[in-house]
């Protein structure tokens, strides 16, 4: 069987992450969204989706397609069920499909061109910006547990203190030495090649994914992943980093999602929790307004390639769109549109592509990564379509 992931109707929900990637390629517990699917489905997966995104995520179509929501995670009783479909049917959750099979990709979804199966069984999604940290720590164990299942640990260095080290995973050539590691409140994984300087308190669930450092005496509360090549430090609580992001100096990032290539200066903070207590509301793209987000904790959601100077403080339930560069002392706005250069002062002036190229091909060249015509692009792509928010 042919495996498709789609973007679903939650797409312009999940902005700014989406703007440069599917929606399955959005990284929640260890994995991105892709990666949970292919290990259980035993099967490479290609993407059905935005076509400026496509020359990266390009789609593979055979006589017969599975098309996967990507906005839902697997589990065991989905897995089965999407297994089971044949021609014509599709799996059917509360807000549309989940999965259905077709030999005509091009016609699109219509529900009343299949068999509807209905499905009802409890399952992880991510619809919201703000359900990547929301349902980290449930996704973190899943992932945990299907990773490590009939594996053996790496030995934990018996220079660290350790509780509930049947919840430690160690991966091959990872270095964790003088650390305090309580994973008796969730899963402890730290990936190959990953460091874990010393002085570190980690309370679980944490995911430190390939090649990521924990910088020295850096004070984490689960559930929080550092994607690969990521740098952290500081003070984090309930935050996701995608992948090669740095925040690896003093200052607190709580119930925050930060996309790839971004970079928090030292002893910025991040507010997730209103003085009032009351209910915190989000930028959504696609209402252009401020959202009711249910959650009385939630701090920044920032795009890829964003940067911001070292003391900056962002207010509760700030969005800061793609390559955008916040700087000077102060709170900035809690929308920053894509593409802005500017900070706590009000005053913004708009980033322009070939300059905001120079800083992520010098970052990307660090990680020893090229920033290519096709990455070049996308982000072309979304500064033309972002244009409307830079108003200043």
């Amino acid at each position: 069987m042919n495996y498709i992931l789609s973007d679903g109707n939650h797409r312009e929900d999940l902005f700014p992450f989406t703007f440069t990637r599917p929606v399955s390629e959005i990284r929640v517990g260890i994995l991105t969204i892709t990666e949970k699917w292919e290990k259980w489905l035993n099967a490479s997966m290609s993407h059905q989706t935005e076509e400026y995104l496509s020359k990266k995520y390009p789609l593979t179509a055979t006589a017969e397609n599975t098309v996967v929501n990507g906005s839902y995670l697997p589990n065991k009783s989905l897995v089965e069920a999407i297994k089971d479909l044949e021609m014509g049917e599709a799996l059917i959750g509360e807000e549309g499909y989940i999965a259905y099979v077709t030999e005509n990709l091009e016609t699109g979804f219509e529900e009343s061109a299949y068999t509807a199966i209905p499905f009802d069984d409890e399952v992880l999604t991510i619809k919201n910006t703000w359900d990547i940290f929301s349902n980290n720590a449930a996704a973190l164990q899943a992932d945990f547990d299907l990773i490590t299942k009939g594996r053996k640990s790496q030995p934990i260095p018996d220079t660290n203190q350790v509780k509930s080290p049947e919840n430690i995973f160690i991966e091959e050539g990872a270095t964790v030495e003088f650390c305090i590691l309580n994973a008796s409140t969730g899963p402890i994984y730290i990936g190959k090649n990953a460091l874990m300087m010393e002085g570190c308190m980690v309370r679980g669930g944490l995911a430190l994914c390939e090649g990521a450092i924990l910088k020295m005496g850096a004070k984490i509360y689960g559930a929080v992943t550092a994607g690969p090549g990521c740098k952290l430090g500081g003070e984090v609580n309930n935050a996701v980093l995608f992948a090669n992001s740095n925040k690896g100096h003093d200052g607190f990032l709580g119930n925050s999602v930060l996309g790839e290539w971004c970079n928090i200066g030292a002893d910025t903070n991040t507010s997730n929790l209103k003085n009032n207590y009351a209910e915190v509301r989000l930028w959504n793209y696609k209402t252009e307004g401020f959202a009711k987000t249910g959650l009385q904790f939630c701090g920044l959601m920032m795009g890829d390639h964003s940067k911001c100077g070292i003391n900056v403080m962002f207010n509760t339930g700030t969005v800061v769109g793609v390559s955008a560069n916040i700087f000077g002392s102060g709170f900035p706005r809690n929308f920053i549109p894509s593409f802005s250069w500017g900070g706590a002062t009000g005053t913004y002036t708009t980033f322009r592509t070939n300059k905001a190229f120079e800083v992520a091909e010098a970052m990307m060249k660090r990680r020893n990564m090229e920033f290519n015509e096709t990455e070049a692009q996308i982000l072309e792509h979304v500064f033309e379509v972002t244009q409307k928010w830079r108003n200043f």
